[in-house]
């Protein structure tokens, strides 16, 4: 059964890798056609039936509606030739009630243009009642218009664009998914804070975890939460931690039963997925075993409006490698109202560290999900980390024009958990550079800096 599928204006690249995750969720195999074009607001997709278009349509983020795909044609001539030869699709509905819609992308057809287009199917010859409240059947007519004018040789329409493409189909469902994009609204949350993701990324990032009832999912910089709540809304079990508790317990929170991501955990009645939240550096982390998690799922600092940390002085030549005893005998680091030291972690070191952390703590075929700034100019595919035993699924960019944050997923392939990893403070090699060659560094290492430069610089300009 041929599909239709009409796509949210938004994220482009994010739309394919969405797919192919649902899909896998609802128990089934997407393939993608070899033609398909992730930039275009139309695709049409090969599915068993009607019910797993009706699948994807109730859990992808992405997609405004599905519907049974009738016809195309790069004109309306071309168009009803098609229709008249795809009788057999449309002819059993001939006595059903009915209505027509009419719609366009990147251009507005008027009232007397899309009665001329529904006229134009009289030879349809259905005699069933119009219904416009209530109809059994609708039937969808979508032209796509080029929104840069350059498709030389199709017909003009009513705008400036050119025509590209026109589908008629009938329609299955909307995409009831877009609902929680509302629903997970930052600005209607009882908690959140300057670094939140926005509802639709984090519903994505949480698409691409798989999530499901039973999963049991974490997220290692977890700061206000975003990703735990939309991931435990798809049935995970969700847990966070963080090196500053702060972003955990939120402010005030002696005045408060239910503080922080808790309070908001509740708000959407997810607390009781909510395994909790924990206080601590993931390279320092309480893990006594590997292959815990089905699901790694982040958002790491990266120094725009906040810059990761780890545990340790910045000057490392006064790291302390053993305890601090006070003059009244205790240990420093028991008293109450201790604070550890800590030093910015590089971002290039924090994203290779989550990829070897993922290869021990993931289970067999769990997902790392996470995202990653770039250069625009200078990001290289090279740039993403790489260890024996972690596949890349997907790389999708989110472009902001001069840098974009490109979400990455990787599955575990090994089937052991491998050695515990260890995060030195002084950093690893990046890897690279055999064959006396240098040694690669990603682009994205020094972000914080080369992102204020850089909007220095066009301030200036």
């Amino acid at each position: 059964m041929q599909i239709l599928v009409r796509f949210a204006q938004s994220h482009q690249e994010f739309r394919i890798p969405e797919l192919l995750s649902v899909a896998q969720v609802c128990g089934f195999e997407l393939k993608i056609p070899d033609d398909a074009d992730a930039t275009r607001p139309f695709m049409v997709l090969d599915l068993p039936d009607e019910h797993h278009a009706r699948l994807l349509a109730r859990r992808c983020i992405l997609i405004k509606a599905v519907s049974e795909f009738w016809a195309t044609g790069a004109t309306a001539e071309e168009l009803h030739v098609a229709v008249k030869a795809n009788e057999a699709a449309w002819r059993p509905y001939e006595h059903t009630s009915f209505k027509f819609l009419v719609g366009a992308y990147n251009q507005t057809i008027s009232s007397a243009e899309q009665r001329a287009r529904m006229e134009s199917l009289r030879y349809m010859d259905f005699d069933g009642k119009i219904d416009l409240k209530h109809p059994e059947l609708v039937m969808e007519w979508w032209e796509e218009y080029d929104d840069a004018g350059e498709l030389s040789g199709l017909p003009r329409g009513g705008g400036k664009g050119l025509l590209r493409q026109i589908f008629f189909s009938r329609a299955i469902e909307d995409g009831s998914a877009r609902t929680l994009v509302h629903k997970f609204d930052v600005k209607k949350r009882a908690y959140f804070g300057n670094t939140s993701m926005e509802a639709e990324i984090s519903l994505l990032m949480a698409n691409q975890t798989l999530a499901s009832p039973g999963k049991l999912m974490y997220d290692p910089f977890v700061g206000t939460g975003s990703m735990l709540y939309t991931a435990a809304h798809f049935g995970a079990i969700v847990f966070g931690s963080d090196i500053d508790g702060r972003q955990i317990r939120g402010r005030g929170t002696e005045k408060k039963e239910t503080p922080g991501v808790e309070s908001a955990a509740r708000q959407y009645g997810l607390a009781g997925r909510l395994l909790g939240c924990a206080t601590f550096d993931v390279t320092r982390n309480p893990w006594r075993r590997g292959g815990l998690f089905d699901a790694i799922v982040t958002d790491p600092p990266y120094g725009v409006r906040a810059g990761a940390k780890r545990l340790g002085r910045k000057d490392l030549t006064k790291q302390r490698t053993s305890p601090v005893r006070l003059s009244d005998g205790i240990l420093s680091h028991v008293k109450p109202d201790y604070i550890p030291p800590t030093r910015p972690y590089e971002l290039a070191d924090l994203a290779r560290d989550l990829v070897r952390f993922a290869r021990w703590a993931l289970r067999p075929g769990g997902r790392l999900v996470f995202f990653l700034p770039t250069v625009t100019d200078e990001y290289a595919a090279v740039d993403i980390p790489t260890l024996e035993g972690m596949e890349l699924v997907a790389n999708s960019c989110q472009d902001f024009g001069s840098w974009g944050r490109r979400l990455i997923t990787m599955r575990k392939v090994a089937q052991d958990d491998g050695e515990r990893p260890e995060f030195p403070l002084e950093g690893l090699p990046y890897g690279g550079g055999s064959n006396g060659e240098e040694e690669h560094v990603p682009a994205h290492k020094g972000f914080r800096d080369k992102y204020f430069a850089g909007f220095k610089r066009e301030e200036k300009e």
